[in-house]
């Protein structure tokens, strides 16, 4: 194999691996995207945070105790191109949220969606209100 064909080859090898790489972290596999459950809570930590946000929330369960569900979002870099800043969502908010839960059972799930209670919508897609 001649130097200009190994080094193409090569080439071709690294920037394939590399794509995979870069699309990995992605993946919704964690979540049921077939469903949607709504919770409603207090939020009691934001992380601002690449690759991900998360909105962690205290929300009451059937036996009246607290549950923490943690929420992941967009990037930061994403959602500020929408509107967003890290005090969008502060701890002490009341929020309810639609999520694709997680599939195995656990309190956790991908933004959809959530309502203040003034009525107020943030979508993590599209305009900070609009989807």
């Amino acid at each position: 194999m001649n130097q200009t064909v190994r080094r193409a080859a090569v080439t071709v090898a690294l920037i394939a691996g590399a794509s995979g790489l870069a699309l990995a972290h992605h993946s919704y596999a964690a979540f049921d995207m077939t469903a949607q459950k709504v919770i409603t809570g207090t939020v009691v930590k934001v992380n601002w945070t690449n690759p991900h946000t998360w909105v962690w929330l205290d929300v009451p369960n059937e036996q009246g105790a607290m549950d923490t569900w943690g929420v992941e979002g967009m990037s930061p870099n994403y959602l500020a191109r929408r509107g967003w800043s890290r005090t969008t969502i502060k701890p002490g908010d009341k929020l309810t949220i639609t999520v694709h839960p997680a599939k195995d059972g656990s309190k956790g799930g991908s933004w959809i969606s959530a309502k203040r209670p003034d009525g107020e919508v943030l979508m993590m897609t599209g305009d900070i209100t609009n989807p």
